[in-house]
Formats: structure tokens, sequence, C-alpha cells
């Protein structure tokens, strides 16, 4: 899907809804200097391209939900989408990055070619109904605290605006003190609403504030709950995605070493192939 600049929106959303396969968004966390980027971008595009996955490139220009005030959060919204616009344009994929403000939805729709809520904003009504009536695909990450069917009046109010590019994703249920859990009965529940389900196979992992003044994570179960995912008929994979995690600005403890992406890829592509049997 190296096209980005050619498609529409609605383009962009045929191709997402109408994949037989899986699609990926991934990227790095946030936006860490002016050139990381586009090194991840390289990589990712290459794979996905090699392996025949649709791709869409996902960081942050501000992360706005640190666990301390000292975490780094980006280098903000007016030089993180130019960031992001060259990424566009020097690969030709989509791109994707969240809204944390209504007053910033305008903004990013111009230079993004996908909007994320992302999770602790899920419920934010002004919020989700600003991002869809952009036109945009837009992709509603589940909240921690909420139950999967509680997620369809939340795609009811993006619907309202008369879009129905929506996605929504699933990243795990608080469980317990600073631990996240999936149930694999959510992505059934989420498919029923009629959009594609995508599974945040990182953030899953994460475990929120687990280490004190930042979040902790178990990376390693990636590779386990991926395929459970697959099994369970998503759509598309959400990861956060790094050359070398334990160095990574904002997440490293759940994201996923860049260099064994193409591996779990294909490892994916071959449960899938077994499921649809």
């Amino acid at each position: 899907m190296n096209r980005a600049r050619t498609l529409t929106s609605a383009g962009l959303w045929n191709v997402l809804r109408g994949n037989q396969g899986l699609f990926l968004i991934a990227g790095p966390c946030v936006i860490e200097s002016p050139t990381h980027p586009a090194k991840v971008a390289a990589r990712l595009v290459e794979v996905t391209a090699e392996l025949g996955i649709p791709f869409v490139f996902k960081a942050s220009y501000d992360k706005a939900n640190r666990s301390s005030a000292g975490s780094y959060r980006g280098l903000g919204m007016e030089r993180g989408l130019e960031i992001l616009a060259a990424v566009r344009d020097r690969f030709q994929v989509p791109v994707l990055t969240d809204v944390h403000d209504v007053s910033q939805v305008e903004k990013v729709a111009a230079a993004v070619d996908v909007l994320q809520i992302p999770a602790f904003l899920c419920r934010q009504t002004d919020l989700v109904q600003e991002a869809a009536r952009t036109g945009k695909v837009v992709n509603i990450k589940k909240g921690q605290f909420m139950a999967p069917w509680d997620m369809k009046s939340v795609l009811d109010k993006a619907a309202a605006t008369g879009n129905a590019r929506i996605m929504v994703t699933e990243r795990g249920f608080s469980f317990g003190y600073n631990n996240l859990v999936v149930d694999m009965r959510s992505f059934p529940t989420l498919r029923s609403f009629g959009y594609p389900v995508i599974f945040d196979v990182t953030h899953s992992v994460q475990r929120p504030g687990g280490l004190g003044d930042r979040s902790g994570g178990d990376a390693h179960f990636i590779d386990t709950l991926g395929p459970a995912g697959v099994a369970a008929g998503v759509d598309g994979f959400f990861m956060e995605v790094h050359e070398n995690p334990a160095r990574a600005l904002s997440d490293g403890p759940n994201a996923y070493r860049l260099s064994r992406v193409k591996s779990l890829l294909t490892r994916l592509l071959r449960v899938q192939t077994a499921v649809e049997g």
C-alpha cells in the first residue's frame, strides 16, 4: 500500500476494509528525533512490501499521558507533523497519529491519513465526534477500563457524524495493579459491531506505571499473543517497534524489536493461512 499520496480517505478505507489478509499499523511510540521515524519506516516499508501486508506508519508527536511529568513527551505538534509528512512523502505510505484535544483535530487531520483516539480518551464525546467529522479514517482505542461491549456506544458516537470509516483497537484491560490482560473473547464482540478490529499487541503487554515513575512491560509475550489474536479473527495489528527498545524514549519495555518484525509477521501470516484452512 505504498501510495498514500494518491489515496483519498475513502480509498485508504477501501484498502483497509476490503483487505482479506492482515494489515499493520506500526512505528515508534513517539518521535524521538527528526531522523528517527524515517529510519524505522524504511525497514517497515521493506518488510511489509515483501510480505504483501498493507502498512500504515504511526508515531506520536506528543505523549500526553506519561507516568511522570519529567518523562519525554515528543517534539510537539508543529515539528511532529512536519516530520510525519516527510515520512509520508518519502515512502508513500499512509500515516497515523493520535489527537488529544478538539483544538488539535483540524490541523492534524490536514497532515495525516488516520486520526487515532487514545484509549484514555475514548469516552470523550466531543473529541471522538470532531475527529470523525473530518472524514478521515478514525482508529479508536478501547479504554483499559472498558468492557468490549461498552465500545458500541463509542463507535455509535463516531458514526453519528456520518463517517463510517472507523476502526476499533483492543489494547488490554486493567487487571490488578500495574497490569493489563487481553481477553480473547473481546475480539468477536468488537467484530460484531461491523468495523475492522485491530490488536495493539505491544501496549497489551505494558505494565502501566509498573516501574514507579514510568511504565514497564513484558515484550516477550508479544510472540504468544500475536498468533492468538490472528486465531481470534483480528483484521490488523498495531505495534510499537524500536531498533533498541532498551534505549527507547517512551514505552521501551513493551516495544517489539525492529529486527524481529519480519519473523513475527511471517508467523502471523502462517497462522492466518492455517485458520482459514
